[in-house]
């Protein structure tokens, strides 16, 4: 979603890293630039005045003229006021209320508020082990009510019936009542969206508040929207007691502007972020890591955090033994280690989260392809298991009937055993006692980032 952002204001931090003394002028000209770049990705003009004044007011002063790294000053002073911004720390869903705590979803319609109540349901049942229901107040579209039905199946989540028969405040009273029966933790209200804002849809969604008095208000917003957004959210902020907002389809192409400016023109934090159709495609919102994403610095934490979440530890702690043991690192190996990364997210994904990358080209990252790693999947399930086990086997005949079975060429399944022959020879470095060499790589590998030098 930063891309354009991201490149821009990258290309401004290196011209400045290598600078060993700064001038008013220097970062006079810094700062338009981030002006333009920001105007570019759609940020509100308030928004956009108000960042560039406090920066250019710690700048000036003694924060960075003084400072025997000016450019690195310079950019930890940008950082620091992107992430105050979008609201300085991620900010919890309140649910210390007594059962159920009900979450009350509103929103235009076409911004996602259906998928994410599906989405936000499945985050807790899994992430907090909180015992869920949903309910759909949208009497207006039946298809509304059944997609939410179908999502909490999903999810494996609760789901109170509903009808365009009755009012959204009969409705949200029979599923708190439902609620309490059940002895759930958290009622999760969606509700009726419009094209625009109107007087009918604000005056329902003030008396659905009223009869459920929730302990969260969450504003869906479409991040696509661009400044629209923010002008929505401050339409829905004075009408309703905004707890926090949530943006969706982060994913897309959109130029970052709603993201910076839903937060200050609100006053309320954006608490989840959506990216994606999938159920599990929501996180919370980190303005910090996100602020250093933004500046190309990369968003490690988010990577260790998905990892512990998304890898079978089961199978690497297997592997690991295995390797230690000093067996053989097979296919079959090559495999489940090719699935996990499929699990995370891709390529794509982990490379937007590791530092540096943010400067990579284009050109490069389109070349980071997912579909190659279902291609080599695909080729492997096309081994028979002793074919996995032993690599040795696979000859022209064998390579020509595998590439046959998997739908590809001769030349991927020999690119693939080439890939597998490289990946087999660094794990026996590590089993026949390298481990501290390859550490030592690491390390470099890390200074040459930025990390610390050990």
């Amino acid at each position: 979603m930063f891309e354009s952002l991201s490149q821009r204001l990258s290309s401004t931090v290196d011209r400045l890293r290598g600078r060993g003394r700064l001038t008013e002028a220097n970062i006079r000209e810094s700062l338009r630039e981030v002006r333009i770049a920001l105007l570019e990705a759609d940020v509100a003009l308030p928004v956009v005045q108000a960042l560039i004044q406090r920066v250019q007011v710690r700048a000036v002063g003694q924060e960075v003229l003084k400072s025997l790294t000016p450019g690195q000053a310079l950019i930890k002073v940008v950082r620091d006021e992107l992430t105050t911004l979008m609201g300085s720390v991620n900010t919890d869903l309140n649910l210390a209320a007594a059962p159920p705590a009900i979450v009350l979803m509103a929103g235009l319609q076409g911004a996602g508020k259906t998928t994410t109540v599906a989405k936000l349901a499945r985050f807790l049942r899994e992430r907090r082990k909180k015992k869920v229901m949903v309910v759909s107040c949208d009497i207006y579209r039946p298809a509304a009510i059944e997609q939410l039905r179908t999502l909490a199946e999903q999810v494996e989540v609760m789901f109170h019936p509903s009808s365009s028969a009755q009012s959204a405040v009969e409705i949200a009273a029979a599923a708190l009542d439902a609620a309490k029966r059940n002895f759930v933790d958290v009622l999760l209200v969606d509700t009726a969206g419009r094209l625009h804002v109107d007087e009918a849809m604000m005056t329902e969604i003030k008396a659905l508040h009223a009869s459920l008095d929730p302990v969260e208000t969450l504003f869906v917003v479409d991040s696509m929207t661009g400044q629209d957004a923010a002008v929505t959210a401050k339409a829905f902020a004075e009408a309703l007691p905004l707890t926090g907002v949530v943006l969706t389809k982060t994913d897309g192409d959109a130029r970052g502007g709603a993201a910076l400016s839903v937060r200050y023109i609100t006053g309320r934090p954006i608490k989840f972020v959506g990216a994606g159709e999938k159920s599990d495609a929501l996180e919370p919102f980190h303005p910090d890591r996100l602020a250093q994403r933004i500046l190309g610095m990369g968003d490690v934490l988010s990577l260790v955090e998905e990892v512990e979440r998304k890898v079978d530890q089961e199978k690497v702690q297997k592997l690991a033994e295995k390797v230690i043991k000093g067996k053989r690192f097979d296919l079959e190996d090559m495999k489940v280690q090719l699935e996990q990364m499929v699990n995370m997210g891709g390529m794509a994904s982990l490379i937007d989260k590791l530092p540096g990358m943010g400067g990579m080209s284009e050109q490069v990252k389109s070349k980071v392809n997912d579909k190659q790693i279902h291609h080599m999947i695909a080729i492997i399930n096309s081994m028979t298991r002793k074919e996995r086990r032993h690599p040795d086997l696979l000859k022209g005949s064998r390579r020509a009937r595998i590439a046959r079975g998997s739908g590809q060429q001769p030349a991927d399944v020999n690119r693939l055993l080439k890939q597998y022959q490289q990946m087999e020879k660094m794990m026996s470095k590590l089993g026949s006692g390298g481990l501290k060499g390859m550490m030592r790589q690491m390390k470099g590998a890390m200074r040459g980032l930025g990390g610390p030098a050990g």
